[in-house]
């Protein structure tokens, strides 16, 4: 190359297992085959708003493969919503004067769907923007996988694996609440691999009567306990309903006072909707006479080592970012696409869902298997 490039990286978002490989294999790649500079912006968008980054050479990237979290720090901000005040401010031009400022010719996002969108934004203004696809949640569209996400999966299956011995010592229902708002690859993915007798995900709304009459199945079957795996953002039908109708409202709204008003009541539904496992627990007691626990594994999911999978899967997407940039190849999210990568553009990932589709093989494994699914019959 003709000459070197300053890179700024950052991550934002919730933390994930495998942020820190990802920033070591596009750092080692850029300043090691390359000889760019490579910044890390502090604290995610927060850190280009308010210029605060660290320089980022081969000591600082040393011994970090293994380590969870991120060391970058990161946040939830929105490069044209960002709070000052308690009001939301278009942070793009600042954004740009930083980077301009720095001497940073290119950003590498490392992040989830929101991430994208951010991304996407700061592309529309002119800034030479890639990204990286991190969440647990596996829902960032056009890429086979995200990392995190296995990590997650296996921890999640442990903790199943484990409620086993004591769903099964006390004739107990154990409910295993599992992270995932709107889409249930987690749930589903450590469900079949822990062997739940039940995996209840937000795209299929249960029957609170399918989820008792597999457990008294069981039970007429000899099996005196159940073990559910349940996503924080399963409902059940009528929930499910309410939902929908609340974010139909908001997408419907004409104006910013409508528009207000329909996120206020879309907030009251989802905080009413927030208990729905110990809820289900309650009604599934009263249905089949058996004790109900419920175990919610929050953010232990999202933390620690990061396995194998996920160490090499952000190594990759890594490397192939930093690829991109010694190309001069902008404006995309580097997808994982089988054993190897493809530069998606924003436009086709920034505010799409992967969700779990009805049809996928998952879903017919576990039909096939005789796990129940919440579906009414």
């Amino acid at each position: 190359m003709s000459q070197p490039r300053r890179i700024g990286i950052l991550t934002a978002g919730g933390d994930s297992p495998g942020l820190n490989a990802a920033i070591r294999g596009f750092g080692k790649t850029a300043i090691g085959h390359y000889g760019m500079e490579l910044i890390g912006f502090r604290d995610g968008i927060t850190g280009l708003v308010e210029n605060r980054f660290i320089n980022l050479d081969g000591a600082a990237l040393s011994g970090i493969l293994t380590t969870g979290g991120t060391i970058l720090g990161t946040s939830r901000e929105k490069v044209h919503k960002y709070m000052v005040d308690g009001e939301p401010q278009d942070m793009i031009p600042t954004i740009i004067e930083n980077l301009q400022k720095d001497g940073v010719e290119a950003l590498v996002f490392l992040g989830g769907g929101g991430t994208a969108k951010n991304a996407k934004r700061l592309a529309d203004a002119g800034v030479d923007v890639l990204c990286l696809p991190k969440t647990i949640d596996n829902d960032i569209a056009r890429t086979d996988t995200t990392f995190g996400f296995a990590t997650a999966m296996e921890i999640a299956t442990g903790a199943i694996d484990r409620l086993h011995s004591t769903a099964h010592s006390h004739h107990r229902i154990i409910l295993t609440e599992i992270m995932g708002h709107r889409a249930g690859w987690l749930t589903l993915g450590a469900g079949l691999a822990g062997g739940a007798d039940i995996i209840l995900i937000p795209e299929i709304p249960y029957s609170v009567e399918s989820v008792a009459a597999t457990i008294q199945a069981r039970l007429d079957r000899g099996s005196t306990f159940s073990v559910v795996a349940v996503a924080e953002g399963a409902r059940d039908i009528q929930d499910a309903a309410d939902y929908e109708a609340a974010r139909l409202l908001v997408r419907a709204a004409k104006n910013t006072e409508q528009f207000r008003a329909a996120k206020s009541h879309l907030a009251h539904v989802e905080d009413s909707q927030r208990e729905h496992t110990f809820k289900l627990a309650r009604e599934l007691e009263a249905a089949t006479g058996l004790e109900a626990r419920v175990s919610i594994l929050g953010y232990v999911q999202r933390g620690g080592t990061p396995c194998a999978e996920d160490r090499l899967l952000a190594t990759r997407l890594g490397t192939a970012a930093a690829d991109l940039v010694a190309a001069g190849e902008f404006g995309y999210l580097v997808a994982a696409r089988g054993q190897g990568t493809e530069p998606v553009p924003l436009e086709e990932v920034a505010g799409q869902l992967k969700l779990v589709p009805n049809d996928h093989e998952w879903i017919s494994a576990a039909r096939k298997i005789g796990v129940g699914l919440g579906e009414p019959s």
